[in-house]
């Protein structure tokens, strides 16, 4: 699947339930410049809810897009500061 965002870095938490994806994808957003792309690709379904919850809470990121294709749930985080 290709995206529209020039991805900096792919984050793969398949298989990891709440809370590791949001505990890995802050970590993973931490290392990023300002204006730099993570894609965390995520099979736990919760994590819709979990990441825009996350996002909305959190200062310098934002939520760019959700994409659920059948199991598979891909979220575009940008570093905003």
């Amino acid at each position: 699947m290709s995206s529209e965002y020039d991805i900096a870095e792919t984050l793969d938490v398949k298989g990891q339930s709440c809370p590791m994806p949001i505990v890995k994808t802050k970590q993973a957003i931490d290392d990023l410049s300002a204006g730099e792309v993570l894609e965390v690709v995520s099979t736990d379904s919760g994590s819709m809810s979990d990441l825009q919850g996350w996002a909305d809470g959190t200062d310098g990121v934002d939520l760019l897009e959700q994409v659920e294709d059948d199991d598979l749930y891909t979220h575009y985080v940008e570093k905003t500061d």
